[in-house]
């Protein structure tokens, strides 16, 4: 990526399709055995249309968003998210975003980004806010 950065400058959207095997393969490489990601029954009890990503899917995808944009050399610094509404088994995961700001600091650039992650109806699911400094991993590690 050019790392000449802008405030203003917009992520390219990314998609995801949650198939009903990645719903329960995430919780259970992650050892998150809340039923609600495995059992439909429960998940329909607690008033959710079926079983539903965790946390640590909805952090993986924003982070991997994030990282395309802005190269994997790059690394990231900080992520907060705030989960709005589940996605569900069937659902597209949609992620856009922006950059809120650029700061240099101790010779390195800093970018923080706004994300938005929504589903395949346009309902907000997940907004995130992550800070990344590029280019900083070097490839001789």
């Amino acid at each position: 990526m050019d790392h000449t950065v802008q405030v203003g400058d917009e992520l390219a959207e990314v998609s995801d399709l949650i198939t009903r095997r990645r719903v329960v393969m995430n919780p259970g490489v992650t050892l998150d055995y809340y039923p609600g990601h495995w059992d439909p029954e429960t998940a329909k009890a607690q008033g959710q249309r079926d079983i539903f990503i965790n946390t640590m899917h909805f952090m993986g995808f924003v982070d991997r968003v994030a990282l395309e944009w802005a190269g994997w050399s790059s690394r990231l610094l900080r992520r907060k998210i705030k989960m709005q509404y589940s996605i569900c088994a069937g659902d597209t995961m949609v992620a856009s975003g922006s950059v809120r700001e650029v700061e240099v600091v101790d010779g390195a650039t800093r970018v923080h980004i706004d994300l938005w992650i929504r589903n395949q109806d346009d309902v907000p699911c997940c907004l995130a806010d992550i800070t990344i400094e590029l280019g900083a991993v070097s490839s001789d590690a």
